[in-house]
């Protein structure tokens, strides 16, 4: 089976100039587990997703202690941690790094990336853009439909 084949195609994105706030708007109405940043010329330049949420001053959490000396002193004022709870654009907030599989991977080949990378989802892309994206969700979705099929063969040859 092929990513392709339980990948969702139809998923909102966002641009790097766009406020958190519309991004949190964004994953809470579409249920995706993180949004695509969309660069100024339209290409894939980043993920914002459901965990870098999680450390804001605004939900009083602290940032994640970078080294032992952090975790001893507290976070530095000025670090990329510290800056990330205050930022209110995604371009700030985003990680840079995309797991990505072409639209030949497999099923196999995305859930090792899940399984490498500790992700919930993988960017399937062609010619340098994203034509899908495959979640746990899918993969469930997906899982579904073979039992079901595999039960109603069953019910058939009984």
């Amino acid at each position: 089976m092929l990513a392709t084949d339980v990948m969702r195609t139809s998923f909102a994105t966002i641009r790097t100039n766009a406020s958190v706030l519309d991004a949190v708007h964004l994953l809470l109405e579409t249920d995706q587990r993180g949004l695509p940043v969309i660069g100024g010329d339209g290409e894939l330049v980043g993920v914002v997703s459901e965990g870098d949420f999680l450390h804001r001053d605004e939900l009083g959490v602290s940032p994640p202690s970078g080294n032992w000396l952090e975790s001893l002193l507290g976070s530095d004022e000025n670090s990329p941690e510290r800056a990330r709870m205050h930022t209110l654009q995604v371009g700030s907030l985003m990680s840079p790094v995309l797991i990505t599989v072409g639209v030949d991977a497999s099923v196999n080949e995305v859930v090792a990336q899940m399984d490498i990378y500790k992700i919930a989802q993988v960017f399937v892309v062609s010619a340098g853009g994203i034509v899908g994206i495959v979640s746990r969700r899918e993969l469930l979705a997906a899982l579904a439909a073979r039992l079901r099929a595999q039960a109603d063969s069953e019910k058939i040859g009984a």
